[in-house]
């Protein structure tokens, strides 16, 4: 009886582990996601900007 529950605890202690490594992890990945989201807003910006400056540049060429 009391090796089944050494076997159990130590079960229930690898389950703890697995868990709270795939939580870190999670959590990691949750702020790569928005590291990339804000790179990507800023890259989204720069092309907007860039665009209305060749738009601006393409205006100014006589017909």
């Amino acid at each position: 009886m009391l090796d089944e529950l050494d076997d159990l605890e130590g079960k229930l202690t690898q389950l703890l582990d697995q868990w709270q490594a795939l939580r870190a992890e999670n959590l990691r990945l949750r702020q790569q996601v928005v590291a990339m989201e804000n790179a990507n807003k800023l890259l989204t910006d720069r092309l907007a900007e860039a665009k209305g400056r060749v738009e601006a540049l393409y205006n100014r060429i006589p017909e």
